[in-house]
């Protein structure tokens, strides 16, 4: 619990269950310039990541797919904080992200990024259980590939 009496763990579940159920940005772009699709062959989940990238900026992010909670919700709330930033700030938040999630050295991140950060903080749970790290990293590992591979559509495999 933290000082105000609220369990954090309680809280992030919460948020996870909310964006699983409801996820946002859950339908595909009318005219992405950027997509790839996510496979995690271990427990099913599948992802398509939509970019509309202008310049350096990503102004659209969408996900479809299907998959538990975790990776549900892991796409929900990457759609959000990617939406509007540059494509630095972008992969910096990827490698925050994965880092938290592995438990590994996240390194120093801008403090213009911090609130998005910090919107993710409910995934880090997972560096408890290796095996749900796959899901949470899935659609950012789909968004990686969607940035290197244009509209040539990208597969990457979780495993």
């Amino acid at each position: 619990m933290n000082d105000s009496g609220i369990d954090l763990r309680e809280l992030y579940q919460d948020i996870i269950l909310d964006h699983g159920r409801h996820p946002r940005n859950f339908r595909a772009l009318e005219h992405p310039t950027h997509l790839a699709r996510g496979h995690n062959p271990l427990c099913g989940d599948r992802v398509t990541v939509y970019l509309a990238v202008e310049g350096d900026r990503i102004v659209d992010v969408s996900f479809e797919g299907r998959g538990c909670a975790i990776s549900t919700a892991a796409a929900s709330l990457m759609t959000e904080v990617l939406k509007g930033k540059t494509v630095a700030e972008a992969r910096a938040l990827f490698a925050q992200f994965h880092a938290r999630v592995t438990g590994g050295e996240a390194g120093e991140s801008p403090e213009t990024l911090q609130d998005d950060i910090d919107r993710l903080e409910p995934l880090t749970g997972v560096k408890a259980f290796p095996v749900r790290v796959k899901c949470a990293t899935l659609p950012w590992h789909a968004f990686e590939a969607a940035l290197k591979s244009g509209l040539a559509a990208a597969t990457v495999k979780t495993e």
